[in-house]
């Protein structure tokens, strides 16, 4: 669907296709445990969020050079700009590839490579947001944060991601702290596998603007008024919350009950090679399974070019939203 629209809920390891896969593994010597393209395809049905994270963390062996990293974000790039993305907030996981001996300079200039030149050959704004691993300690976050100080001219704001049971958001208050004092925006998964109340620490505790998932709170009437009321924006990924069990079908996904109780919804990819779309991908199956019209596609739309980090920038916020209204639906 090619209706103008901002992705604010992507994590760019989680766009590696199996085709680019198998080329990098080629090109940097990985063996890979998967015969083809095809067999790699089959391995991802999974069971809940860690059976995923297993297999994403395993595949990511195969980025090792700045030219990795780049070739990634462009074709994940080049997908989102046919796919009618005028603007981007992309996830990376730093501590993913420097436990793994690449150098976090090596990952933020390769992205940053394809970043800076986003704009003139996919016609995509974007910004980097660099994710701590919930599953690692809160020491291993604030040295990631202290390694990427000389590269804070490429990095809009600090996330929170990986498996959120029995982490929560409060585990990192001293590295959200530290992130405040450096000038860095600030977002965290929360209410996807973790109780509302993790949505609750990530507000109160972490200071967070945007809720990336924040599925549960419709467990919490009370929650729901508070998110209501302040305007924090919801990055929900539809397509995600289906493959990794978080609802049946994507039949029975909230997002109607949710905007209808008033919550700013926006609809992402989370990590569409592995979950089955990209964002346009996801508004299409939004439409066609929860029978959302083109008014509240609309809505969709326009909720996240107004949670974007685009403060600093109002007259593209408005350029964007005047896309949004003036696009003619098929």
């Amino acid at each position: 669907m090619h209706l103008p629209k901002a992705e604010l809920h992507l994590h760019i390891e989680g766009t590696l296709e199996p085709e680019l896969a198998f080329a990098l593994a080629a090109r940097n010597g990985v063996d890979l445990p998967f015969a083809d393209t095809e067999a790699l395809r089959t391995a991802y049905l999974f069971e809940d969020l860690q059976s995923f994270l297993d297999l994403y963390y395993a595949l990511m062996a195969v980025l090792r050079t700045e030219d990795d990293f780049a070739e990634l974000a462009d074709a994940y790039l080049a997908r989102a700009a046919a796919q009618g993305v005028r603007h981007a907030e992309i996830f990376f996981d730093p501590q993913a590839h420097t436990d793994r001996g690449v150098p976090i300079g090596t990952v933020i200039e390769g992205l940053g490579r394809a970043l800076e030149r986003s704009e003139e050959t996919h016609g995509i704004s974007t910004q980097l947001i660099m994710c701590f691993l919930r599953d690692l300690s809160a020491e291993s976050a604030l040295e990631t944060l202290q390694a990427a100080k000389p590269y804070l001219h490429r990095i809009t704001a600090v996330g929170l991601d990986s498996a959120e049971a029995g982490h929560p958001p409060a585990k990192f208050r001293e590295v959200y702290a530290a992130a405040t004092a450096l000038g860095l925006r600030k977002v965290a998964h929360a209410g996807e596998e973790g109780p509302p109340e993790y949505i609750r620490e990530a507000l109160d505790v972490l200071g967070v603007e945007r809720i990336d998932h924040g599925l549960r709170c419709m467990e919490d009437p009370e929650l729901v008024d508070r998110l209501v009321s302040e305007r924090i924006p919801l990055t929900l990924c539809p397509l995600s919350n289906v493959r990794l069990r978080a609802v049946d079908t994507l039949e029975d996904h909230p997002l109607p009950a949710m905007m209808a109780a008033g919550l700013l919804c926006t609809v992402n990819s989370d990590d569409p090679a592995y979950f089955g779309g990209y964002v346009g991908d996801t508004f299409h199956a939004v439409h066609e399974a929860l029978g959302l019209d083109r008014e509240q596609l609309r809505t969709l739309a326009r909720n996240s070019f107004e949670a974007a980090f685009l403060d600093h920038d109002e007259e593209r916020r408005a350029r964007y939203l005047g896309e949004v209204e003036a696009y003619a639906f098929d």
